[in-house]
């Protein structure tokens, strides 16, 4: 039988009996910019992120370049960004006038480290964005009180990592700020484009609602330079329902991680390294293979679809060709690059659907 990826038609029709009587309920409110779905889904997510503020914006993008803006990166200034991620990162500081300056991650678990950090400082540094990537939470407990130490602002990338966990903390108030991607293929994923900034500060809470509806608090009465970025109350409507059940939907992923991480011990395969203070929640379940494209194929043949996240690292990428970075400037993103591959890890893949996977990946490395 086939495999697919993800099923996300499989997630909505699950919700769909509660999550269409609320959106309904937000069309017919009259309410279509921010208003109470907006704030109402802004609290519950805080409290579930164990932060004092949330602050609904448009799109993961959004917020991390609100969030930039609201530390005031600008023009002249460096910004250090993990040298293996989504574009967006990067994208966000270019978008603020900034330089991104990459940091190796570690090899095994694929996130920058305090050590990396330190590394990479150069004159002219602002901030870092620790990426929380794959759902695998970066050593905050190191990065924080190194970014202090170097007077770095700590903007935190968690668009694949909603609720996860490092050292019984959840993901969503080490930083200054954490930025939060509701994309509909995230573990809280919306119907559409989305996203969200979690604080603990009131200061950056109250400035990026500022920044997220044109600078202004007051209608026509604008205090900054400001974005239109905001929430969709509909969108927020289904994100209230899909967060009741978001634990639940990441314990699923976990079972199906446990049992890879299991069957595929003894292969050639690289596998995802979890830190002991790490509580993940496995956005993906990514391997290494050095033929990753002949796995890639042979998997397909037997009815098993996969991605690569990510196949070119940003560096490399033409929107960043004038930075005049190489792959031996940095090896481990190039390597990386070659050889990860995405198994399907989502919440609504099958009991027998998880042992096609391991079945057809035994037979295929």
């Amino acid at each position: 039988m086939p495999v697919p990826f993800l099923d996300l038609k499989a997630a909505y029709d699950e919700l769909a009996d509660r999550a269409e009587p609320e959106m309904l309920k937000s069309l017919r409110s009259g309410w279509y910019i921010l208003g109470p779905d907006v704030a109402r889904f802004e609290e519950a997510f805080a409290t579930y992120c164990e932060a004092r503020f949330a602050i609904g914006v448009a799109n993961g993008l959004d917020a991390l370049r609100l969030a930039l803006m609201a530390v005031d990166v600008g023009p002249g200034d460096k910004v250090l960004v993990p040298s293996n991620t989504y574009i967006a990162t990067w994208l966000a500081v270019s978008q603020c006038g900034a330089t991104p300056v990459p940091v190796e991650p570690d090899a095994a678990t694929h996130n920058i480290t305090a050590d990396g950090i330190r590394a990479a400082m150069q004159p002219g540094v602002k901030a870092v964005i620790p990426v929380h990537l794959y759902g695998q939470p970066a050593d905050m407990g190191a990065i924080m009180p190194t970014a202090r130490a170097l007077g770095l602002k700590v903007i935190e990338d968690a668009a694949q990592a909603h609720g996860s966990s490092w050292d019984g903390r959840r993901i969503g108030g080490h930083g200054d700020a954490v930025c939060w991607s509701f994309y509909p293929g995230k573990n809280l994923g919306a119907l559409g484009d989305g996203g969200a900034l979690t604080t603990d500060c009131p200061k950056m809470a109250d400035k990026l609602r500022m920044l997220r509806n044109y600078g202004s608090r007051e209608k026509y009465k604008n205090e900054i330079p400001g974005l239109n970025s905001r929430l969709d109350p509909v969108q927020a409507a289904f994100l209230s329902v899909k967060l009741a059940v978001l634990d639940d939907w990441n314990a699923r992923r976990a079972a199906i991680a446990s049992r890879y991480l299991e069957a595929f011990q003894w292969t050639d395969l690289i596998l995802p390294k979890v830190a002991a203070q790490a509580d993940p929640v496995w956005h993906l379940f990514v391997v290494r293979h050095p033929d990753r494209d002949g796995f890639a194929a042979r998997l397909a043949e037997r009815g098993v679809a996969t991605l690569v996240h990510y196949p070119i690292a940003p560096h490399a990428q033409a929107a960043y060709a004038d930075m005049g970075l190489t792959d031996a400037d940095l090896p481990v993103a190039a390597q990386l690059a070659q050889q990860v591959i995405s198994l399907p890890i989502g919440p609504h893949l099958s009991a027998d659907q998880c042992e096609q996977v391991v079945e057809s990946v035994l037979v295929s490395v």
